[in-house]
């Protein structure tokens, strides 16, 4: 099963005629990881995600748009990225109640 997390943009992205408002990002397979350090992913380092975000994309984001996302976007797609990366177990377990 493919996870994905559609995203509601903070601010749109313009892309000719049309206006990107929501993003969905599924969940990357190891090829797509390519030329990243999962730990630079895991801590969202900004060029580590602009790697991978136009390969998880739909619609598809080119490096240019994800180097000019909206800051808090940004973090919106870095913490759904890091969130890929964990363990089912550990996700599990961090939204158990105490």
């Amino acid at each position: 099963m493919t996870q994905s997390n559609s995203i509601p943009l903070d601010t749109p992205i313009k892309r000719g005629e049309k206006e990107i408002t929501e993003v969905t990002l599924r969940k990357p397979d190891s090829g797509e990881l390519r030329g990243t350090n999962l730990t630079d992913l895991l801590q969202m380092d900004v060029a580590a995600l602009e790697k991978v975000i136009p390969r998880i994309s739909d619609p598809s984001l080119t490096l240019y748009e994800v180097q000019h996302l909206d800051p808090a976007d940004l973090m919106q797609f870095g913490a759904v990225v890091s969130s890929f990366l964990l363990p089912k177990a550990t996700m599990q377990a961090a939204y158990q109640p105490a």
